[in-house]
């Protein structure tokens, strides 16, 4: 099933096209990296998808909703996390949880039984009556994930958000991700690390509000003979600059 989908997806402002011609496919159960500087058009990207913004042309389509005219109904079944997340640091962290399922509606229930899974693979459990401005950085983003998550989307956008992250941080993160895709929770990942983004089942290289190049990580290496992702995406970059 193809939970993403994009034609010919653009949008400007002024005279910056800060996302041009945009086709994509992301399947169900994947998780896709796009990556790229700053200013590349991911931001963009994911504020277009999630109906945040509209596209100056072109569609799109997550999880069967069109982002246009669809836009609130498909609000119900996805979860956009953004670069500043917004955490109420005076609240604790049961708090915060708490304030999101109520905005999502979630049933007491339900409610209950969700926290505590995410408690449990978040490793937060020991810390929920503690102020979230008093969490660490990687402490403050898993508290991100779990309120984004507390409504059980099927597809979740996630901008850049390890940026600043320590690495024991970081990969604890990952490890969360990847018990989403089990669920088959589809995921869109943002990041600017190279070394991240080869643990995305496939990656789109965006440069300038285009998109590059599309596949696994370890296809894109072979082909421009690079022995890592970030030598094989300057490559492609400076070929195109060239042109």
């Amino acid at each position: 099933m193809i939970t993403i989908r994009t034609v010919g997806l653009t949008r400007k402002f002024a005279e910056v096209t800060a996302v041009d011609n945009l086709s994509l496919e992301i399947n169900e159960g994947e998780i896709f990296g796009l990556v790229g500087p700053d200013g590349a058009g991911k931001t963009t990207t994911m504020r277009l998808l999630t109906g945040i913004l509209d596209p100056t042309s072109g569609e799109g389509w997550v999880y069967n909703k069109h982002i246009v005219k669809e836009a609130e109904p498909l609000k119900a079944n996805i979860a956009y996390m953004s670069q500043r997340f917004g955490l109420y640091e005076d609240l604790t962290v049961m708090e915060n949880i708490n304030f999101y399922a109520d905005i999502y509606c979630v049933g007491k229930a339900e409610r209950v039984k969700t926290i505590e899974r995410l408690l449990s693979f978040s490793g937060l459990s020991p810390f929920t009556n503690r102020l979230a401005g008093r969490l660490s950085g990687g402490m403050k983003q898993k508290l991100g994930l779990m309120c984004s998550l507390i409504h059980t989307p099927k597809v979740l956008f996630l901008d850049e958000p390890t940026n600043g992250v320590d690495p024991v941080s970081r990969r604890d993160f990952w490890q969360i991700l990847y018990q989403l895709l089990k669920e088959k929770v589809t995921i869109l990942f943002s990041t600017s690390y190279l070394d991240e983004a080869e643990r995305c089942k496939r990656v789109g290289l965006m440069h300038k509000g285009k998109l590059l190049r599309c596949d696994l990580p370890d296809n894109i290496k072979s082909e421009r003979k690079a022995k890592t992702l970030e030598e094989a995406f300057i490559s492609i970059i400076k070929e195109n600059e060239r042109k």
